[in-house]
């Protein structure tokens, strides 16, 4: 049995989980939309099922339409909120209902379309003697306006109040009948200085129009009487407010709130200024400073704020407290509040991104875009600021700044005098406010209104003081610019806004020193680039100046101005370079694949072989050819050696990103006054500033360049490899000189004679001429005996040069017509003959062998060092200058590092400043180092091979 029993439970409990999970899959999560508006007369508006529910009998919609109450001529009998109400009909002899709705009474007169009691003007309703006990019939009492009370009924209807004093004192009495004057609420006397007839218009520029403000028609007039006739305070406030919101503009024949503002100004210079500042009158509040020509810049920049700004010690200041006293659109006094937290900014963000606005050396970006219902929700009334900033001076007294303001949108006679580029055409003024959408209402103020004003730009600038490290400043500028905004729907309009925080300072000084700089430097190397050119054309031995040495000049004047440009920018954080340079680059790229190469071959054959002779079927004598091994592994190497570099291209590109990203080294750039290479992510980050960025990448290119140099120099070079001696080595070991022409008059020599006299040999030889060198058994490698300068600047002659192209014509001519062919031979056959006559004449004539084409050795002047050029002209005989430092190596990358790291340097820098992302910058400078060298390679192995006829399948 109990078995069955637990059974059963099961069985009842299988079926309700079918049963839930059969409703659970029929539920649905929708249902109808309604609004509160949108629910019937005898509805109400549930905010918890957000539906209508039916009110219970008797009963009807509020006027908020969330609860319901009792019809007229009902009386509550319980309310609990929602339909939990309860309604009873009033007895024929008591059909009003009082005030409260709780209970029913006798009316003296009719009843209001509520079924409340009502009382003729001037009465007030008494439902309840003085200890609340409720009358059976409620009465109407006449209020007192006589001179002994002077009483009126309130708004309510349901207490007597004194009378408005204007009235009392201009018709002694609470009434305000001609000729008196009635405006807002307020009674003035016709008689007197009433100010004069104004224009009650909401001007808005953007759009090109104007209206009657509803707010302007009903309180411009009032404002402005009380502020003339009784200095009211809060009247005057009101009426510089609703100059403020028609963008402080002037016009001098309209009055409208400005010129009444002016007008009032003028006529009480009697009352006096407050704190001495002649554009504050007593009982008005400030909001111009003046209208003379010229007067901004005196405001900007005449004083600096008595106080100093610090990053280091004790007495750090790095905290911009701004202060703003603000005020209600009736002219109210709010309260005194720091900007900070987000009051003049009308992005939402947190804290303390926002606070970071007033760190003091931080540049601040915020765009964001609101929608137009968030506005006119967040912003029903105008709020307006005058803005202050609170410092300390030297005794420790606490001070306020006035900060001006450049209104874009004011008008001084029609024109937009603060949209001028000269700042002694700007009107400064003081007062803002965000948002305006009171004075965009036509008819009525409780109204949708039909424009709102939106200040969509505020750039708050902090002008720093120049040639002082003190920390100083100029009196910050508020730059405000509103734009209007035709109220079509508000829920589907929005605006963009922005607050900027921008610091400057005076660059004159800067750029006349950069000016002379660039005068100076410019000119040095115009002077340099001439005397390039003088070198070039002494070298080429052409005495005429043609287009070809203007370009030339120029191409000189372009790589030189280019490093002028480069001293200047990295001391002035300019990027002004990378065209120059990178002519520079191109033109270095263009000289080194199309200089003139030859190897020279000194060994000679040993002995002779028994050779057969085609087509005679015998045999004869001839000599052992040289191999042709030598050549082809020298030039090998010398392919090999054009795009060695001081460094690793890919270790700089990326020690520098790794610098930058990773060590956060580029947090340096950003626009704030902080040193440190971290930022915490909820922090604020300023906005990188594109010379800085330019600065640290500069900084940091040059530093891991100038450490790879030196230690390639110092130590890669003498503990592990030096190229570019091995390469003079490995010509010394093959007995093979190499010929260079890098202009026309003028190349290198490297001097590969082997002073075993051949280098053709076997192993055993080759270890024992090694042996015999190094323990100086055997002369030295020098061209001059007992010498061991192996490497030389030459400049040939134009004898020697022509005998050169002569010969050189035919190992070049093998592409040419048949016709300049010799009909004895194939062209390849012509280009050996040819290769062998250089090789012989070449020799020879380092053998001092051609008397009519000789050369002489010598040493260059310091001063030809320096300038780079020969002051002797090779007339009758060639010249050798001693080179010890290798420069044969400018024709090759190796010599040429500094344009090279400039050029990357340059290119990197300049996709940075494009893209503002490093690693791009970095992948990018990589690749173009690649393809140069790719370039470099391929085009290097064409030349070379066309020029030494070496097969261009054993260059790799």
């Amino acid at each position: 049995m109990a078995a069955w029993s637990t059974l059963n439970a099961a069985g009842v409990t299988l079926v309700l989980l079918l049963v839930l999970l059969r409703v659970s899959q029929a539920q649905t999560f929708f249902f109808p939309f309604r609004q509160p508006e949108t629910c019937g007369h005898n509805q109400y508006f549930d905010i918890s099922a957000l539906s209508c529910v039916a009110c219970g009998a008797n009963q009807r919609q509020d006027a908020r339409g969330t609860v319901c109450v009792c019809l007229p001529g009902f009386q509550m009998i319980s309310n609990n909120g929602g339909p939990d109400i309860i309604c009873k009909k009033c007895p024929e002899n008591m059909k009003g209902v009082t005030e409260d709705g709780w209970n029913c009474i006798s009316c003296p007169g009719g009843l209001t379309a509520e079924g409340k009691c009502h009382c003729p003007t001037g009465h007030i309703l008494v439902e309840r003697d003085v200890n609340g006990t409720l009358l059976s019939q409620a009465t109407c009492k006449l209020c007192e306006e006589s001179e002994n009370s002077f009483t009126i009924a309130n708004a309510l209807g349901n207490r007597c109040v004194q009378c408005e004093p204007t009235f009392i004192n201009t018709s002694r009495s609470c009434v305000c009948s001609e000729p008196n004057i009635l405006t807002g609420g307020l009674c003035f006397s016709s008689t007197g200085n009433f100010p004069p007839r104004m224009i009650s218009a909401a001007r808005y520029g953007d759009l090109g129009m104007s209206f009657t403000s509803e707010w302007f028609a009903e309180y411009l007039q009032s404002s402005a009487a009380a502020c003339w006739v009784y200095a009211n305070l809060t009247s005057c406030q009101a009426l510089g407010n609703m100059c403020v919101m028609n963008m402080n503009s002037y016009d001098s024949t309209t009055f409208d709130a400005c010129r009444l503002f002016q007008f009032i100004f003028e006529n009480t210079a009697g009352l006096g200024t407050v704190h001495s500042v002649s554009f504050w009158r007593q009982n008005l509040p400030w909001l111009f400073y003046g209208d003379q020509l010229g007067l901004a810049p005196q405001v900007l920049s005449a004083t600096p704020l008595p106080t100093n700004f610090s990053f280091k010690g004790e007495n750090q200041y790095t905290k911009l407290k701004f202060v703003a006293a603000s005020y209600d659109v009736r002219g109210n006094f709010l309260k005194w509040q720091t900007l900070e937290g987000g009051v003049l900014q009308l992005c939402p963000d947190t804290e303390t991104r926002l606070n970071a606005a007033y760190s003091f050396g931080t540049t601040y970006q915020q765009n964001c875009e609101i929608p137009i219902s968030k506005i006119l929700t967040d912003f029903p009334m105008p709020t307006f600021y005058d803005v202050y900033l609170e410092y300390t001076d030297e005794n420790q007294h606490q001070y306020i700044w006035a900060v001006p303001v450049l209104n874009l949108n004011l008008q001084h006679n029609k024109i937009f005098v603060n949209q001028d580029s000269s700042s002694g055409k700007w009107l400064l003024t003081r007062r803002i406010f965000l948002v305006d959408a009171l004075s965009g209402r036509e008819s009525d103020l409780g109204s949708q209104p039909r424009l709102i004003r939106v200040a969509t730009q505020i750039s708050l600038s902090i002008r720093l003081v120049p040639n002082t490290k003190n920390g100083n400043i100029y009196p910050p500028l508020i730059t405000i610019a509103y734009s209007d905004i035709d109220i079509k729907d508000p829920n589907s309009q929005s605006v963009k806004v922005s607050f900027s925080v921008t610091y400057e300072m005076d660059q004159g000084e800067a750029h006349v020193q950069t000016d002379i700089a660039l005068g100076v430097l410019g000119g040095l190397a115009v002077l340099l680039s001439l005397l390039k050119t003088a070198g070039w054309k002494r070298r080429i031995g052409s005495p005429m100046i043609d287009l070809q040495t203007v370009m030339k000049f120029l191409v000189y004047y372009a790589g030189d101005l280019a490093n002028v440009f480069f001293i200047i920018t990295v001391g002035t954080g300019l990027y002004w370079l990378i065209f120059f340079k990178a002519l520079q680059f191109l033109h270095k790229l263009i000289s080194q694949i199309t200089i003139d190469i030859f190897f020279i071959d000194w060994e000679r054959p040993k002995g002779k072989v028994l050779k057969a002779v085609e087509g005679e079927g015998g045999v004869r004598s001839a000599t052992v050819p040289v191999s042709i091994w030598r050549t082809y592994f020298v030039a090998n190497e010398w392919n090999e050696i054009q795009t060695v570099r001081k460094i690793n291209p890919l270790f700089q590109v990326l020690t520098v990103l790794f610098l930058l990203e990773v060590v956060g080294f580029k947090n340096l750039a950003l626009m704030d006054s902080s040193s440190s290479l971290s930022r915490s992510p909820p922090s604020y980050i300023a906005p990188y500033s594109r010379i800085l960025r330019y600065a640290v990448s500069t900084a940091l290119w040059l530093v891991i360049g100038i450490i790879q140099i030196v230690f390639f120099a110092v130590f890669y070079e003498r503990f592990v490899e030096d190229k570019i001696r091995q390469f003079v080595d490995l010509c010394c070991m093959s007995n093979i000189s190499v010929f260079l022409l890098s202009h026309r008059c003028f190349g290198y020599y490297i001097h590969g004679r082997s002073v075993h006299g051949h280098a053709d040999t076997n192993m055993e030889e080759m270890n024992m001429n090694l042996k015999r060198e190094a323990e100086n058994l055997c002369s030295q490698r020098g061209l001059i005996p007992n010498t061991d300068g192996q490497t030389f600047q030459i400049a040939i002659s134009s004898q020697m040069r022509q005998q050169y192209d002569r010969i050189h014509e035919t190992l070049t001519r093998k592409n040419g017509p048949a016709r300049l062919l010799s009909s004895s031979g194939s062209t390849f056959e012509q280009s050996i003959k040819a290769y062998h006559t250089m090789n012989k004449f070449l020799g020879s004539f380092i053998d001092h062998v051609h008397k009519e084409m000789d050369y002489f050795i010598k040493d260059k002047l310091l001063l030809e060092r320096i300038l780079g050029m020969e002051f002797m002209e090779p007339m009758d005989k060639s010249i050798f200058y001693n080179d010890e430092s290798y420069s044969f190596s400018s024709v090759l990358y190796y010599g040429n590092e500094a344009t090279l790291l400039i050029y990357d340097l340059m290119f990197f820098c300049v996709v940075d400043l494009a893209c503002q992302n490093f690693i791009l910058a970095s992948f990018l400078t990589y690749l173009q180092q690649e393809i140069f060298r790719f370039i470099r390679n391929t085009v290097g192995q064409k030349n070379l091979a066309s020029k030494t006829l070496v097969d261009q399948r054993f260059l790799i």
